[in-house]
């Protein structure tokens, strides 16, 4: 069945506004009918004119409206010849004031919290933007916490999140684009980009991806991002969704674009690529020193969170050679009383652990990290003690939990928990074998993916030299001196030579 607009918005669309007020009412009644939220006040304007403003219940400031707008339009008013318009738009003390004169442009005005302003005998109205729905505060990420960096985190406001990224980058060159996506949610979704540093070929290409989104509405930005990625079938996520500003604001200094959605506190950046996912914003905000060492182990358990439970298994199923003599020993003495092979015990307590870790996540906070760790405890022990598991598969499966957690990006950290079962599978029936296989497999997928036409394993394949300097170390900011490789030909260099600092470079 075709996807169809509403019969309603076809027939106002090409609709002028009246000069009748009653017949302007009438059509706004019409068009929201059964809103009880909604509000017609009639007044007159300077004592004579008839007036009416429309506004949403909740979506406006009532005294700013009161003290900004009806008081002074309330108001005798000597000089009775000027343009009413024109009058209104110098009466009003309001930050913005919109000319509106076709009935979609109404509907969709009052629809975002703007109140409408009819004045009678005129064919146009005023859109007033005085929006007072409640806003979240602006608070560190809870998903994204550093030790050391800013504290301040996106919110669902679209026009708050970019204040807080211009705040950082404070350049005439920051461009923002903005569309409405969604015919029945109308949502505000904006791109931002640095001119002369992104690539103009990857600014139209997102453009271009956005205007063809054709969808009743937008919630979160996951719909935006399955609507845009280059692969939407692959597990791996193809876009960078973070809730810094100072991530987007580095972004956007290595020219990347990046997208926010009205309503959500995460915002998107692309092109990404799988280093980038693997990085976090407090490599940069550390001793590079101290980075490289964080960035070294957190590439460790990457593969420790994809690959343990798998080597045990085969490890356990087919090459127990490969074990010293009393470490083996002592694992099968602690399988002597377990009545399933490895695989299916490590399967049991791999579903086991991520349901205590989606209970903890849903539960509320108070008790959701309680439930998690005596969860885990409890269960853990009643399943040693029953003999459904042996103590080194409860060591194995913990080892990889905790490793999975230092996985900056949550939908990575997810992608590589769901690649780890059939890892699993593979490592039971093939062995090793089976794990190269995967292994080779998951490579394969990798480098064919791509985002916004960038490779996905930029930086490792095409090698280049310039990335490795921010690649499995941080090196320090005197030594990268250019941008990675996404403005293509534009400005490469982020910093002036000579930057190495040093007692011969204190002064002049």
């Amino acid at each position: 069945m075709p996807f169809r607009r509403s019969n309603q918005k076809n027939s106002l669309h090409s609709n002028q506004l009246s000069s009748d007020l009653s017949k302007n009412i009438h059509t706004f009644k019409n068009a929201f009918e059964d809103c009880s939220d909604i509000v017609y006040r009639p007044f007159l304007i300077n004592g004579e004119r008839k007036a009416m403003m429309i506004y949403f219940v909740g979506m406006v400031d009532f005294a700013e409206l009161d003290t900004n707008v009806l008081s002074r339009l309330m108001e005798k008013n000597e000089s009775k010849e000027r343009n009413v318009t024109q009058w209104i738009q110098e009466k009003l003390s309001v930050a913005k004031v919109t000319e509106v004169t076709l009935i979609d442009e109404c509907i969709q005005e009052i629809s975002t919290g703007s109140t409408l302003l009819l004045v009678d005998q005129e064919q146009i109205g005023a859109a007033i933007q005085l929006v007072g729905y409640e806003k979240r505060s602006i608070e560190e990420p809870s998903s994204e916490q550093v030790v050391k960096g800013p504290r301040d985190g996106f919110t669902e406001t679209i026009s708050v999140n970019v204040a807080l990224i211009r705040r950082r980058i404070k350049d005439p060159n920051l461009k923002m684009k903005t569309l409405k996506i969604g015919r029945s949610s109308q949502t505000d979704v904006s791109m931002m980009y640095i001119k002369d540093l992104a690539n103009e070929t990857l600014v139209e290409e997102v453009y271009n991806r956005l205007k063809r989104i054709d969808i009743d509405g937008v919630i979160e930005t996951q719909y935006i991002e399955e609507l845009i990625e280059d692969h939407p079938t692959s597990p791996f996520p193809q876009i960078l969704s973070t809730e810094r500003p100072d991530t987007c604001a580095a972004s956007l200094l290595e020219g990347r674009v990046i997208m926010l959605v009205d309503g959500s506190p995460f915002v998107m950046i692309a092109p990404t690529t799988l280093l980038s996912l693997l990085q976090s914003s407090e490599d940069y905000y550390q001793r590079y020193v101290l980075g490289s060492a964080i960035r070294l182990l957190r590439f460790l358990y990457v593969g420790i969170s994809l690959l343990l439970p798998s080597l045990y298994v085969a490890v356990l199923s087919y090459h127990q050679e490969m074990l010293p003599t009393k470490l083996i020993i002592s694992i099968s003495t602690s399988r002597e009383i377990v009545p399933f092979p490895a695989i299916v015990e490590a399967l049991i307590m791999e579903v086991t652990f991520e349901a205590l870790r989606e209970a903890g996540v849903r539960l509320p906070k108070q008790i959701g990290s309680a439930v998690s760790i005596a969860g885990a405890l409890v269960i853990g022990q009643a399943a040693i003690q029953a003999g459904i598991v042996s103590p080194p598969m409860v060591m194995v499966v913990a080892l990889t939990g905790i490793a999975s957690f230092t996985i900056p990006r949550y939908n990575l950290g997810a992608t590589f928990r769901l690649l780890r079962f059939p890892m699993i599978v593979l490592a039971g029936t093939l062995g090793i074998l089976g794990i190269m296989l995967g292994l080779l497999l998951i490579l394969t997928h990798l480098c064919t993916l791509r985002s916004f036409g960038v490779p996905y394993l930029s930086g490792m394949a095409p090698m280049q030299k310039t990335s490795m300097k921010d690649f499995l170390i941080r090196a320090p900011w005197w030594m990268q001196s250019t941008r990675p490789h996404f403005t293509g030909k534009y400005n490469k260099f982020r910093q002036g030579p000579n930057q190495k600092p040093g007692p011969q470079q204190g002064g002049d």
